[in-house]
């Protein structure tokens, strides 16, 4: 694999990868491929099965557009953005390099999108890698699609569990296989996710089909939601029975995908109906998460790096401090949660039979709004990315923790350091796609010098396994605050971090309902 040349002034750059030859374009001196399949389409006899690796092409292959999307749920309009795509070639791979020349030997970023594991798609302007391989250092950045809501991750009798994970690691098995055509070294892979992304980045850790395809992982806001084979059967019935159907490869496999996202985002508008048997996932409208299969996934994250499967992989892990704010503005609960709503929030979510009053205990002076977003940030974020880092650190490893703790300057500043406020500052794409409603209107220079020191963070991570802070240790749990004036300090949210201690995190189950 090999450059094999460029158009002029090196405008339209060209690579030999092992499928055949592509030609790209050069923004702002960054060399950018879109668009390159790493699996066959799953439709037709591939619908509902394991990724098939990508055959090749003669010629010169443009790779100058993403491919289309996967199918989408309906939230923030991504159906349509789905339905607008033509094309059903969903798993592709989208490369930034600065020097894409076999040999360069730069680090590499894979970066993993979430969305509640029911929309996500690599093409978003957010997403675009250009700032950060150009200004961080010289790496070599890529991003992928892999399929979400019942084709990604429904329990469906016939077809593999988690293919949308298994879309993810056959992603990274053409990262090994190809990056080194783009100036990248395949021994130097991080892979960073955001949310059910960062869930995902969790999840390979686990996955032993996923050893050796990355060295170093970056995981932002862990959500924590793993299901039991049995919970996601019952929610993939629940699902298929909107269409009339059942939860089998033979009666969906033919089914519009558009059907099934939809599918999909009825039930998870009602799954409030299911409280009873789908516990705490269905208070929070979360249809789909990885399932613990036993097979694909063995066992939980926390589990299996507790055991120490992954002590040689280094990780970065953190959260932000307000994780559930943007949330409830988008709930229009934002300052208006009665103690009524707290105190259900604290029942449901809070751990163990006595959290609620470990919560109210430990928190005296705060009021309901405060309490809400408490119980819910620790639950589906903040604890699940904490106990991740005090996993991997039981099991041999070495970690690196953050908060997120500068206030978004959107809405009036009424969002507080939010959820995904991390990643336009990551990316350093302050001014793109959906990113004013955190970072406002221009981004400011307290914005623009946050957004460096972050980007150099993860480069700096990526590349030497040093993000420039101390490693996370249970004695001392020093961890880098990134805010207005960013510092190393024990980690901040000591009273959640007692009341969540001894929780575990397991596989969350199909309720017994109890007979009268």
């Amino acid at each position: 694999m090999s450059a094999v040349g460029s158009g002029p002034s090196g405008s339209r750059p060209e690579v030999r990868t092992a499928a055949g030859v592509l030609r790209g374009s050069r923004e702002a001196g960054v060399a950018v491929f879109r668009g390159i399949p790493f699996a066959e389409p799953p439709v037709g006899p591939l619908r509902l099965a394991a990724p098939r690796p990508a055959g090749g092409w003669d010629g010169v292959r443009p790779a100058v557009s993403y491919g289309p999307p996967p199918p989408q749920g309906g939230h923030f309009g991504m159906d349509a953005l789905a339905r607008d795509a033509a094309g059903d070639d969903w798993l592709t791979v989208n490369v930034w390099s600065p020097d894409p020349v076999p040999g360069a030997g730069l680090p590499v970023m894979v970066w993993i999108q979430g969305g509640a594991y029911t929309i996500g798609m690599s093409g978003l302007p957010e997403y675009d890698g250009g700032t950060l391989a150009r200004e961080g250092g010289g790496v070599v950045v890529v991003t992928f699609n892999y399929r979400v809501g019942l084709d990604g991750f429904g329990q469906i009798e016939g077809a593999p569990a988690n293919r949308g994970l298994l879309d993810q690691i056959a992603a990274l098995e053409w990262v090994r296989d190809n990056i080194r055509a783009f100036g990248g070294d395949p021994d130097r892979v991080t892979v960073f996710g955001q949310s059910a992304g960062a869930g995902s980045v969790a999840a390979l850790l686990a996955m032993p089909r996923a050893a050796g395809l990355f060295c170093r992982a970056v995981a932002q806001s862990v959500q924590g939601t793993f299901f039991s084979p049995e919970l996601a059967a019952h929610i993939a019935t629940a699902c298929a029975a909107e269409l009339g159907l059942r939860p089998t490869v033979a009666d969906l496999a033919a089914v519009d995908p558009a059907r099934l996202s939809a599918a999909g985002d009825a039930v998870g508008a009602k799954s409030v109906q299911w409280a009873q048997r789908w516990g705490r996932p269905a208070h929070r409208s979360i249809p789909f998460s990885p399932v613990v299969d036993g097979d694909a996934l063995p066992v939980t994250p926390w589990q299996a790096l507790a055991d120490g499967a992954r002590r040689d992989v280094e990780l970065l892990v953190g959260h932000t401090r307000d994780e559930q704010r943007l949330l409830t503005a988008l709930d229009g609960l934002l300052g208006q949660v009665t103690a009524e709503q707290a105190a259900a929030a604290l029942d449901v979510f809070a751990p163990g039979p006595d959290g609620a009053r470990r919560y109210r205990d430990g928190f005296p002076a705060v009021g309901p709004d405060e309490l809400y977003e408490l119980v819910h940030s620790d639950w589906l974020f903040r604890m699940p990315s904490l106990h991740l880092a005090e996993a991997q650190t039981a099991g041999g490893g070495r970690t690196h923790v953050y908060e997120l703790t500068w206030p978004a300057p959107g809405m009036g500043g009424a969002l507080g350091a939010c959820h995904g406020l991390d990643v336009p500052l990551v990316f350093g794409n302050l001014d793109r796609g959906r990113t004013a409603l955190l970072i406002g209107d221009g981004p400011s220079p307290e914005a623009e010098a946050l957004s460096t020191r972050m980007r150099a963070a993860w480069t700096a991570f990526a590349a030497d396994g040093d993000p420039g802070w101390p490693a996370y240790d249970t004695e001392r749990r020093l961890v880098r605050l990134f805010g207005t004036r960013s510092a190393v300090t024990a980690y901040p949210e000591h009273t959640s971090r007692l009341i969540w201690r001894d929780h575990t995190f397991p596989a969350l189950p199909l309720l017994v309902t109890q007979r009268t």
